[in-house]
Formats: C-alpha cells, sequence, structure tokens
C-alpha cells in the first residue's frame, strides 16, 4: 500500500540485516538531479580536462630534459624538441609559445612570455580598433535613419526572386545600367561556370569606365574558379581586397539600388531581393566601406609561366592541402616527410609569398592561381 503523507516509503534493506534505509538513492547510484561519479552531468558534453592535462605534464617533461641537456655545455645544441614528440605535446608546446618559428627550437620561459603579451596586446589593439570602426558604421547608419524620419515616408520598390536564374536575367539589365560605381561584397562564390559567365559583363562595366570594387572573404578566396575570376578583374582595372569574413552578399549600384541575397550566400537558397531606394543603398554602402577600409589588397595574379618557374609540385600540393584546411600532420603523411621538413618547407614558402602568416599564404597563392 502506498506511504503515509509526510513519512518517506521503505528504501532497500541493509545487507547486514538491518532496517530498511531510506532518505537517499541506492547504494552504487547518484543523487537525483546529479550525474554518477566520472560522467559528466546530463546535458553537457564529457571535459576533455585529462588528456590536456596529461599533455601538459609531458611537454613539461620534455622541456624540463631539453634544459638539463642544454645546461651541459658539450649538449649546449640540444635544446629543442626531441624526434618523435607527439603532435599533441607540439601543439601544447606552440600553444605556450615554447616552441620558436621554425617549430622545432624550444625558446625560454622568458622568451615566452615576451611573445604571448605581445600576441595579446595585439589582438587587443585589433579589437579596439575593430570596436571603433562599427561604432562609426552605427552612428553614420542611425544618423541617415534619422533623415529619413525627419523627410517625410519613402516608399521602397522591391523585387523578390526565389529562381536565382531568373535574377541573373534581371541582374543583366541593372549591370547594363550602371554608370559609376559598382560595389560587391562577396561572402562566397558559386560554380566556376557561373563565375565565367558573369566575368563578360564585368569586363564590360570596366570598359565603360565604372568604378568596380569587390570585397571577398577569405573563404570565397579558396572556391573553385576564384582566382582566375578575381585575378581577371583584377588585372582589368577592378580592384579586389581579402577579409576575413563578411556578413553579407550583395551589391551596391550607384548608391541607388541594392541587390542582396537573404541567406547571404552565392546559392540564394532563401531568396534575393532588389531593393530601389537610394537610402537603403546609402546605408549598405557605409557598411562596404567600413569592410573595406580593414581589408587587405588581393594579389593580381602573376602569368602562368612565373607561377609555373616559381612553385615546385610539391610545394603546390602544400599549398593546395593548406587551403582545404589540413593539418601539419597530415600533410606530413602525405607527403611522406617529417613534421619538422614540412614546418620548415612552410617558413620557406610563406617568406616565399612574403606573407606573414598562413591565411595570407594562401590569400597570395589563390591569387596566383596556385591553389585553384
Amino acid at each position: 500500500m502506498p506511504a503515509e503523507q509526510g513519512r518517506p516509503a521503505d528504501g532497500p534493506s541493509d545487507q547486514r540485516g538491518g532496517p530498511p534505509v531510506s532518505g537517499g538513492p541506492p547504494r552504487g547510484e547518484a543523487p537525483r538531479g546529479e550525474a554518477p561519479r566520472g560522467e559528466a552531468p546530463r546535458g553537457e558534453a564529457p571535459r576533455d580536462d585529462t588528456a590536456r592535462e596529461e599533455a601538459g605534464a609531458q611537454a613539461r617533461a620534455v622541456y624540463a630534459a631539453a634544459v638539463r641537456r642544454a645546461g651541459n655545455p658539450r649538449g649546449g645544441r640540444e635544446f629543442a624538441v626531441p624526434d618523435g614528440t607527439s603532435a599533441r605535446v607540439r601543439d601544447w608546446l606552440a600553444e605556450h609559445r615554447l616552441i620558436g618559428a621554425d617549430g622545432t627550437a624550444l625558446s625560454s620561459p622568458e622568451r615566452a612570455l615576451r611573445t604571448l603579451l605581445g600576441d595579446q596586446e595585439r589582438q587587443l589593439r585589433s579589437a579596439v580598433a575593430l570596436l571603433e570602426q562599427n561604432i562609426h558604421a552605427l552612428d553614420d547608419v542611425v544618423g541617415l535613419l534619422a533623415l529619413n524620419r525627419l523627410g517625410g515616408r519613402e516608399a521602397v520598390h522591391v523585387e523578390f526572386f526565389e529562381d536565382r536564374g531568373r535574377l541573373r536575367k534581371r541582374l543583366e539589365d541593372v549591370d547594363a545600367l550602371s554608370r559609376e560605381e559598382y560595389l560587391a561584397m562577396r561572402s562566397s562564390f558559386p560554380e566556376p561556370e557561373v563565375l565565367d559567365a558573369s566575368l563578360g559583363a564585368d569586363l564590360e562595366m570596366l570598359g565603360r569606365g565604372v568604378d568596380l570594387r569587390m570585397l571577398v572573404s577569405a573563404g570565397a578566396v579558396r572556391r573553385p574558379g576564384a582566382a582566375r575570376y578575381l585575378g581577371t578583374l583584377a588585372e582589368a582595372g577592378a580592384e579586389v581586397r581579402v577579409t576575413a569574413s563578411l556578413p553579407l552578399y550583395l551589391s551596391v549600384v550607384d548608391r541607388s539600388l541594392t541587390v542582396m541575397s537573404l541567406e547571404g550566400d552565392a546559392h540564394g537558397s532563401g531568396g534575393d531581393v532588389i531593393l530601389h531606394s537610394h537610402l537603403v543603398a546609402t546605408c549598405f554602402t557605409r557598411v562596404f566601406e567600413h569592410n573595406w577600409a580593414a581589408a587587405r589588397p588581393y594579389p593580381v595574379r602573376a602569368g602562368p609561366a612565373d607561377a609555373d618557374g616559381e612553385y615546385s609540385p610539391q610545394e603546390r600540393e602544400v599549398l593546395t592541402l593548406l587551403a582545404t584546411g589540413a593539418k601539419d600532420e597530415s600533410i606530413a603523411r602525405r607527403l611522406g616527410c617529417s613534421e619538422r621538413r614540412l614546418r620548415r618547407m612552410l617558413t620557406q614558402l610563406m617568406e616565399k609569398l612574403g606573407a606573414e602568416s598562413r591565411f595570407e599564404a594562401g590569400v597570395r597563392a589563390a591569387g596566383l592561381g596556385l591553389v585553384d
């Protein structure tokens, strides 16, 4: 029969024959609302703290052993990461800036600390600059909205397209109407055949003297056919810049008409709109200009003979694998070489491309058509 109100029901009997146990969970089970020992709480992913602690302990041991070897005058050249050190330990040392630029020589704790502080300072300065830039952009757009309220309401004619093919036909008329300026923000690119088809209209605009500026995300630069398309536009006189990422996929024509993908991509899966409004176009032009100011110029493509002569097939393969996001370990395995040799090759490639980071090296390689 059910337990009386206010009195707990009998629990399981104690193995020694004692009275029933009440007010707690059965042996071996966690209290209600708590996860069993050794498991993550419900709704949370298990943590990888143990593996990270193990890697840290191994890395500190490797570093301490290297310091002891360096203390011997005859072993002074052994202040380096030993061959056979696991990738996890190398990653830990690199994260703590205890590995030099070549990926093999160990740095002193003092130098690592200076490097970490310098990295943090650069990140903070960059974040502050970007924050100030976005604040100015918001102020500009809010000011334009206030102007719109003071000047009365403006009726905006909107064209909506669910079929990207119909939109392209409509854009042929729009491109033909462009007279002074064409601003393009591309967070991605369509298939190579679509790019090739639009290249003719873009070159025709440039031939008419239209000021064409294109702002492209780093991901879009790596798309198939993008290097050929952007390189041709740049050689024809278009201004092209690259930035890490972009929030929109749009075009602004003569600051009076805006073409925008509602999903922010090149495929228009969520539909596209054409907004016929000088005020709206001016707002999006402000957004374009602020992102343009923070972007880097796209490198003009070198001739095919130059690119083929300066970069070996192995170097081109490394750049292609980097563009796909492959890690050092998998690239080295693909090439059949050690990670130390691969890092030396990457350092030489960055020097050859005149790049200060992997990101910049990928952008420059794409501009030269080395990863297409």
